[in-house]
Formats: structure tokens, C-alpha cells, sequence
């Protein structure tokens, strides 16, 4: 189902005809042997490095190892034009018969097509948002919910076995703090004054909560100690704002495998098992470390904490994982989480942060290399800022004021469709300009739009189609003269289909769902550009008067790219459209 594969496989063929044959050496190792489209388009439908990678093992100049390739690959029919260039470069030129054919396999397959088992069932687990539960999720949020969900769809279509987790941080202070604002509002809901203090969230998201910590208990925690209602009130608001953040995540499209608490991991002995398991491995010792680098602090002295030797593992310092004092420190119940991770089989680990934890990307992957004896990876993928914009003018935000703009805001004010693709519009590690007013605009500068319109474009074909009688279900297109889709800009569209399957490995391996997004927009543009020569050019439009058969074989092409934006699409969590409204 993929071109690239197919043509790299006659190469490796023709390659070991030639050691067979005697014009290369035995032993040759061929796996950097690639075959991808050119860097220039004007050079050729596909280009091979094989002979430039194979000179210097095989002891030969590139270009005769090539001018034998070549001669070789030009036997086969689907090849018309294989051709040296440079110091040993071949390129490719395939038969018109090659990209009309893969009209065919696209409809065959349908949203199937581009499916891979690259990933082999390989088990990975993919944690996102894991936010603190003290509020609603905010924009940055949002951000790193749909890079994570569209992260696990393109890894689920490559062939992996993709578990989606969220962290939940119930074992720190903050959650106390939330308790302590909580109870603020319920004491306000029995008509009392208060005033947020002391780093409390002021924000009106806990007014029901309050309220509906006074459903259940009435007065009893009016104007009694902490030690009275701060556990209860801790649970209670802990899981009311999971319950928000659930139904946030949903209003997203998002929804999650795995709910893992990280309270679970206290008492329980879970941080001494991951900790013990790294001191048997001689990771864990009692030292003192350096100042920080720079100004060192007024308030710095040396204290002797319980450290990770994280440094044999690629950190750059050690790491405490108890302070002086005996508690755990941020880093122990992290550092156990993945131990569960890793002791639950997985293959792979990937956690998808926001751009605050940098810093913390060395020493969590020095943790599970030293857990998993290097066996498992761990892929850290960081998401940048989301700066908001409206009415072109620069939306700020405030956590702590309790006037951020939260994840619902946005998914209200745009819908979820627009909101998934466009947060996938900019790399993960790039910062993204979220505008209110031109996520919605109906232009090409809006990728979501563009998109969007192409495959209603191809709906309205469909739809013009079946009121002039043309047969158009897919085994009908698929069984169409597909010879006659001659012309230029026709085979484009073809070749640009061709690049799916690739596209969604490479996606894969790289762990780049955005790419998706950008292939989708090329795709796109090359659809509405078939479309608009066909206003100029009367035999490139899909409906053709009087001629069934020519139709059904154009209509088939734009069914075609419906079938595949459909597919990519469903990756990034996007419904595809069928009119525009």
C-alpha cells in the first residue's frame, strides 16, 4: 500500500541481482538504502541514495554503481525513466499507469489506506495534560490535549498499541491549597464574608464546588479547625474538579484510558520499591550537592540528601529524591509513577509536558533508563506557549485572578474541530498564535477552513454526480477506466496521494502528529488547484456532460483525496465536513 515501499523493495531486488551477478561485493548492508521523493520535483517522481551510501563498503565510484542500478531498475514496467545524476544519485520517473492504479488502491482500502504495522503491537504508553486538579483546564492545556490525543491516534494508525493516561497531581500542597479555597466558598455559601489569602484560588469555578460541599455535610465544618474538614474537603474538591476536567477533556474529543493518582502512590510503598530498585543497582547515595550554578542564593547552604546518580544516565547533576529532613521530594513519586509504567510491560513511554518542565527532561529519562536497564524509551515532547489573541489584540491570562481563559472558553467560542487542528497547525516545541478571529476566517491563510473545504468540494462532486445519474459508490469508481486521468495536473494530485503512507511512518517514528496537518493543506491546495484549472480548462472538471465513463474516473480521483483528508482528519480528532456553512 505504500509506492515508497514498493520501489524500495525493487531496489534492494536489483541490488542483490547485482551482487549476485557479481558487480557488487557479498556482505553489503542495505538498510540506509532509501527511496523518497526528490528534492526537486522537476528531477523526478522518486530518487534513491542506494548507489552514494553502497560506494564507500562496496569499494566503487557511486556513479557506476548506479548507471548498473539503473540499467537494472529500467527493466521494470512501471519505470519509464531512470536517470544518474550528480555524483550518483537515480532518479526515478514513473508510468502514468503507476499513480492512476493508486486511485484504485485508495478507494479499495478507503481511510484504510496509509494504515501501517510499522509499530508491530508494540505497547506504548502515552501520558498528556496530567494538569494539577485545582481548576478547569486552560488554553495550555488544550494545547498539550490535542498534540497528546492526535500523538495516540497517528501512533494507534502506524500500528502501535497505544494506551492513553492521565497523571492526576493529588499528593502535592497544591491540593491543599484547593481544599483551603474550597472551604472558602463554603463558608461563603452560608452567607459568610470571605477573603482569598495566602496564595488561595480565588477563581468562581469553586462556587458550586463550595455549594455542594454544604449539600453534604451542612454546617458541620463551619468555623472548625483544618484538622477537622482539610482531608475530606481535600477528597471532595480533588474529585469535583476531576469531574470538570473529565468534561472538559470530552467537550475536546479527548478521553482517557487511564486515570492514575498519584496519592495512590503514598503509603503504599510504591516509592520505597522504585527507590530500593535503583540503590540495587548502586544509583542511590547520601551526599551534598553543588550551589546552583550562577549567583549562588543568601539562604543556600549544604545539607546532605538522600541523591539519584542520575548523572550515570546522561543528567547533568544528581538528583535528590529525599531532603535533609526526610520527606520526599517532587522527583521520588515521579520517579515510582514510571517505575509502575515500566512494571506494567510497556514497550515504550512517551509524556507529553508543558513548557515549564524542560528542565525536568534529563533526569526523568536518566530515572527510566536506570529502571528499565535501558530497555524501555522514554520520549519527552515539550508544548510551547499558546499566545491568545482577540479582536487582534493580545488576550492575557491569570491563573491565580481566576480570569484565565480556560479550554471550554475556547472549544465554546470555536468547536472543538477547529480547536484540534489548528493547536496542530505549529510543531509541539514552537509557539502558537491562537486568534479567535482568523481561526474562523474562510480563507487559504486558514489551514482548518482550506481543509475543511476540499472535502466538501469533493461532496458537492459526489452530490452534482448522483442528480445526473452517475453511478459513484466506491467499487463503481474503483473499477473505472482510470486510464483516462491523463493530464498533469491530475497525475499531482495521484502523487501527492502516494505520499501518505510515508507520511503517517515518518509522522510516527518522529512522533510529529503535525505533520498530518501540514500534509493535509498540501493535499488540499493541489486538490482546489485541479479544481479551479478545471474553470479555465473544461476536460479537467470531474463532471463530464454526456461521458459517464470519463467522469467516474475523474470523480474517482476526487474521491480519492476525500477518502485520504478523511483519514487524517480522523488522526487529529477532526470531523470532516460536507458542505460548508
Amino acid at each position: 500500500m505504500n509506492l515508497f515501499t514498493d520501489l524500495r523493495a525493487l531496489v534492494i531486488d536489483a541490488l542483490n541481482t547485482m551482487v549476485a551477478e557479481g558487480a557488487l561485493p557479498d556482505g553489503l548492508d542495505f538498510k540506509n538504502v532509501a527511496v523518497e521523493p526528490p528534492r526537486d520535483a522537476a528531477h523526478g517522481d522518486m530518487a534513491t541514495n542506494a548507489a552514494m551510501v553502497l560506494a564507500k563498503p562496496a569499494k566503487m565510484k557511486p556513479r557506476d554503481i548506479a548507471e548498473t542500478l539503473a540499467a537494472k531498475l529500467a527493466d521494470d514496467p512501471r519505470i519509464t525513466v531512470a536517470e544518474v545524476a550528480g555524483p550518483g544519485f537515480l532518479n526515478l520517473r514513473l508510468d502514468a499507469s503507476v499513480w492512476q492504479g493508486l486511485v484504485k488502491t485508495v478507494l479499495e482500502a478507503g481511510t484504510d489506506y496509509g494504515r501501517s504495522t510499522m509499530g508491530q503491537g508494540v505497547k506504548v504508553n502515552v501520558e498528556y495534560v496530567s494538569a494539577n486538579p485545582t481548576g478547569p483546564l486552560h488554553v495550555g492545556h488544550t494545547r498539550g490535549a490535542v498534540f497528546g490525543d492526535a500523538l495516540c491516534s497517528l501512533l494507534d494508525y502506524a500500528g502501535y498499541d497505544v494506551t492513553r493516561e492521565y497523571y492526576i497531581n493529588d499528593g502535592g500542597a497544591q491540593v491543599d491549597v484547593l481544599a483551603r479555597s474550597v472551604y472558602l466558598r463554603y463558608l461563603e455559601a452560608h452567607g459568610q464574608e470571605v477573603a482569598f489569602e495566602d496564595g488561595t484560588y480565588p477563581g468562581e469555578y469553586l462556587v458550586e464546588v463550595g455549594e455542594a460541599l454544604k449539600a453534604k455535610v451542612g454546617d458541620a465544618y463551619v468555623d472548625q479547625p483544618e484538622d477537622v474538614w482539610l482531608a475530606e474537603t481535600r477528597e471532595f474538591a480533588t474529585e469535583a474538579m476531576m469531574d470538570l476536567i473529565r468534561a472538559d477533556l470530552k467537550a475536546l474529543g479527548v478521553e482517557m484510558d487511564v486515570f492514575y493518582s498519584e496519592k495512590s502512590l503514598y503509603g503504599t510503598g510504591q516509592i520505597e520499591a522504585a527507590l530500593e530498585t535503583l540503590e540495587n543497582k548502586g544509583l542511590i547515595y547520601e551526599g551534598v550537592l553543588e550551589p546552583p550554578k550562577g549567583k549562588k542564593p543568601e539562604d543556600w547552604e549544604p545539607r546532605e540528601q538522600t541523591l539519584f546518580k542520575s548523572t550515570e544516565h546522561g543528567d547533568d547533576v544528581d538528583r535528590p529524591v529525599k531532603k535533609s529532613d526526610g520527606s520526599w521530594t517532587y522527583f521520588a513519586p515521579d520517579i515510582a509513577y514510571h517505575y509502575d509504567k515500566v512494571s506494567r510491560g510497556f514497550d515504550a513511554l512517551i509524556d507529553v509536558f508543558g513548557a515549564d518542565h524542560g528542565g525536568y527532561v534529563k533526569r526523568m529519562k536518566a530515572a527510566v533508563s536506570a529502571l528499565s536497564g535501558g530497555e524501555v524509551p522514554l520520549d519527552i515532547k515539550l508544548t510551547q506557549l499558546v499566545r491568545l489573541f482577540k479582536n487582534g489584540e493580545p488576550f492575557k491570562m491569570s491563573k491565580r485572578a481566576g480570569t484565565f481563559i480556560t479550554l471550554r472558553d475556547v472549544v465554546d467560542q470555536v468547536g472543538p474541530d477547529v480547536t484540534r487542528f489548528h493547536m496542530l497547525t505549529r510543531k509541539n516545541d514552537a509557539p502558537l498564535d491562537f486568534d479567535f478571529d482568523k481561526v474562523l476566517e474562510q480563507s487559504k491563510d486558514n489551514p482548518v477552513f482550506y481543509v475543511q473545504y476540499a472535502h466538501a468540494r469533493v461532496c458537492s462532486v459526489l452530490r452534482k454526480a448522483t442528480e445526473a445519474g452517475i453511478a459513484i459508490d466506491d467499487a463503481t469508481l474503483s473499477a473505472a477506466d482510470l486510464t483516462k486521468l491523463g493530464h498533469e495536473a491530475e497525475i499531482e494530485v495521484a502523487k501527492k496521494l502516494a505520499e501518505w503512507p510515508r507520511l503517517v511512518e515518518i509522522a510516527g517514528r518522529t512522533h510529529e502528529p503535525h505533520r498530518v496537518a501540514f500534509y493535509l493543506y498540501e493535499l488540499a491546495s493541489d486538490l482546489h488547484a485541479l479544481w479551479n484549472r478545471g474553470n479555465d480548462l473544461p476536460e479537467l472538471r470531474f463532471v463530464q456532460e454526456g461521458d459517464v465513463a470519463t467522469s467516474q474516473a475523474k470523480i474517482a480521483l476526487a474521491r480519492s483525496v476525500a477518502v485520504v483528508i478523511s483519514a487524517g482528519l480522523g488522526i487529529l480528532g477532526v470531523t470532516p465536513v460536507e458542505e460548508m456553512r
